[in-house]
């Protein structure tokens, strides 16, 4: 098994249906997060933590993800004559990516679980550890959380899940482990609960959707039955290999959450980030008092 983690998987082949009915028409990865779509922020994490190569697990619904990183000469040679060197700048911060990734794709054609996306890419990854994210979940932190995950990787060469921890109040709409602490942050995860009733929560810990697969992963998810829904569950192929005796480590990053899987927590993520960027925060400051909306 290779050691160095270069290739990210970004399962997108989701139908999108908390945010119908603009995601009928433009994918929710599409989505804006200030000035810039939620897939560039998570490409720019994974270019931030060294991956060279990045698989897209998509349906035929969009293409439009992939046509966005293309390069634009002409649309370049138009801003190049009209002198917009500012959106040129932002516009050719695609390119550097494009120069430095590489990028491709697999098909999902139905949306048949998290852990049957994740297989689909096993073409791609061969006997290597890959990183995973998923778009529902963007960190902002100083050392990119793949990052984060990576160097804990390459101590334990086995599986790395994210963690964050939330009130117990919260926890009943995540997976939550039961865990051994055995080191600052760094866990064993012992089972998986999917949605815990309250009270029930085994520890105050959430899986985020960032990870770090190692090739076993995939020889489970290969022989994975589906679940009463139909669908392939990574957490349960997880629980899977944990009842057989494979282990599965969880690391509580470093850094703020923000989700972006509903219409209310995607609000939540622009704000956060508006209201951080140097651009625009005086003037949304400002907009904000001047008509009393707090």
């Amino acid at each position: 098994m290779e050691t160095e983690i270069k290739k990210v998987i970004l399962p997108i082949a989701g139908l999108g249906t908390r945010f119908l009915p603009l995601s009928k028409i433009m994918p929710k990865e599409i989505w804006p997060l200030v000035d810039k779509p939620i897939i560039q922020a998570l490409i720019e994490e994974a270019r931030a933590s060294g991956i060279k190569q990045a698989i897209f697990v998509t349906n035929d619904r969009k293409n439009l993800i992939l046509d966005y990183l293309k390069s634009s000469p002409s649309l370049k040679r138009i801003l190049q004559t009209r002198k917009k060197d500012q959106i040129l700048e932002e516009l050719e911060s695609i390119e550097k990516i494009n120069k430095d990734m590489n990028f491709s794709s697999v098909t999902q054609d139905k949306p048949l679980g998290d852990g049957h996306a994740i297989l689909q890419a096993v073409s791609k990854v061969k006997k290597e550890a890959v990183g995973v994210m998923f778009g529902d979940d963007i960190v902002d932190s100083e050392i990119p959380c793949l990052q984060q995950l990576i160097n804990i990787f390459k101590t334990c060469q086995r599986p790395v899940v994210a963690l964050h921890r939330l009130p117990k109040e919260k926890l009943s709409a995540y997976g939550v482990p039961k865990l051994e602490k055995i080191a600052n942050r760094v866990f064993k995860i012992k089972k998986i609960t999917e949605k815990p009733a309250i009270g029930e929560e085994p520890s105050d810990l959430a899986i985020v959707g960032k990870y770090i697969l190692t090739p076993d992963v995939f020889d489970y998810l290969k022989t994975a039955k589906p679940n009463k829904n139909g669908e392939i569950v990574l957490a349960d192929t997880f629980d899977r290999m944990l009842r057989e005796g494979k282990t599965i480590y969880g690391y509580e990053f470093e850094g703020k959450w923000l989700e972006c899987g509903s219409k209310v927590n995607w609000l939540k993520s622009n704000i956060y980030f508006s209201l951080k960027d140097p651009r625009f925060k005086e003037e949304l400051k400002n907009f904000i008092k001047e008509n009393n909306l707090f």
